[in-house]
């Protein structure tokens, strides 16, 4: 169910092309729903130890030409990733995400599903991205949010904390 280009790099355990987690729940109890797509690997992609990379269900999975992905990445099915990212150990993308060209993503950060990320974003470490981030947007936090919004909160908190003497 894989596809790949030229100078392609698998690092060991790396399960590629498995079937996505496609469930249905009706009233005679859940399906698996059929995944039918496949991992289209472009050129010069590095696939990490440990990673995940589903097949898509109804259209295909794509991992752009240069990408680099770390170890213990699981990438759902559906996901489209642009060319020339860096994403870091064991983030994790929930299916149908798109993410664009030359995105930077930090260690563990969970990727929501059915979501853009625009070219050039960067999303610090252990970060939850649960909306659209614009191109070349920075965003950090649980739920992510732009860096230094988020980073001004953490000082007034911190402030705010030595007024009140709270420990």
């Amino acid at each position: 169910h894989t596809l790949m280009g030229d100078n392609v790099v698998i690092h060991p355990s790396a399960v590629i092309g498995r079937s996505g987690f496609g469930f249905a729940a009706d009233k005679l109890g859940i399906l698996r729903l059929p995944q039918l797509g496949r991992v289209i690997i472009e050129d010069n992609v590095e696939i990490g130890s440990n990673t995940n990379i589903d097949r898509g269900s109804c259209r295909d999975t794509i991992i752009g030409e240069a990408t680099m992905i770390d170890n213990q990445v699981m990438i759902g099915h559906n996901v489209t990733i642009g060319k020339g990212c860096i994403i870091v150990a064991q983030a994790g993308f929930a299916g149908s995400t798109q993410v664009g060209h030359f995105v930077q993503i930090g260690g563990k950060a969970a990727i929501n599903g059915h979501i853009t990320i625009g070219d050039g974003a960067r999303i610090a470490a252990a970060s939850a991205v649960v909306k659209n981030i614009k191109a070349g947007q920075t965003v950090m936090g649980y739920p992510a949010e732009d860096a230094k919004e988020y980073a001004r909160k953490i000082v007034l908190l911190k402030k705010l904390s030595k007024k009140r003497d709270i420990k």
